[in-house]
């Protein structure tokens, strides 16, 4: 048995030629005849004892090749595990990736909505909020679709929130368009008159100045729409608006 140690055998063989040559005393045996007996013992033992060993040191590699085997595959599954778990970890780095790069595009493409973007109005450069371009685009929207009602409040509230953007003269100017287009003459000269004081500096101005004298010919008020007109002849004589304004003066003459 592989419990039995070395130590333990010796024990036992000692043990035994000890006991024999008492037996052998006591059996009245002479000397040559003890002596020959004892050595015959001796090597039966050794021979007993080396083959013991033997066997022990047999089982002894074999048992140490087993553990070594099943050590083996208890590597190969913490191996196999480790890799699941790499692969597992791989594919979450995967994962985290693609969502990162989904939304730093997603964040660029936001922010490059909101970044300013250069814009031509009325024959200038100006840069604006996209935001605004989007507000402004939207009432401009209602008005070429016939809904002036909700235009002039669109464009009302562009104006409220964006008073000092390139767009606010011309959103105020086209806002007194649509209460024009409403038949409300008031509310059109009162609008015209903050482009034409407001934003004088803007090309709407001279546009607002002749829709005010517009605005006044349809409420038969002749003496403010002639005075208007020979406002904006005299503050833009070369615009295209006090061409028009010198024709209905001499119209009305």
């Amino acid at each position: 048995m592989t419990s039995i140690s070395k130590s333990r055998i010796a024990t036992a063989c000692l043990a035994l030629a000890c006991w024999f040559p008492l037996h052998a005393s006591a059996g009245l045996l002479d000397d040559d005849e003890a002596r020959k007996a004892i050595l015959d013992l001796r090597s039966k033992v050794e021979n007993l004892s080396r083959e013991l060993n033997a066997r022990i040191d047999t089982k002894s590699d074999k048992s140490a090749a087993l553990d070594m085997i099943n050590q083996h595959e208890q590597t190969m599954q913490e191996i196999a595990r480790l890799r699941g778990q790499i692969e597992v970890l791989a594919n979450d780095v995967a994962t985290a990736q693609k969502r990162q790069k989904d939304f730093y595009a997603d964040l660029d493409a936001r922010i490059a909505k909101l970044e300013p973007r250069q814009v031509n109005i009325d024959g200038k450069e100006a840069e604006v909020d996209a935001n605004e371009v989007k507000s402004y685009d939207a009432a401009m929207k209602l008005f070429t679709a016939g809904d002036y009602k909700a235009a002039a409040s669109a464009l009302a509230e562009f104006v409220r929130r964006h008073p000092d953007s390139s767009y606010a003269s011309n959103a105020q100017y086209w806002m007194g368009n649509s209460f024009y287009a409403q038949h409300d003459y008031k509310n059109a000269i009162a609008a015209q008159e903050v482009v034409a004081s407001t934003y004088k500096d803007s090309a709407k101005a001279p546009d607002a100045m002749l829709n005010i004298a517009s605005s006044y010919t349809e409420l038969k008020d002749k003496k403010s729409a002639k005075k208007a007109l020979q406002q904006l002849v005299a503050k833009y004589p070369d615009s295209s608006a006090a061409a028009a304004a010198k024709d209905r003066l001499a119209a009305l003459k």
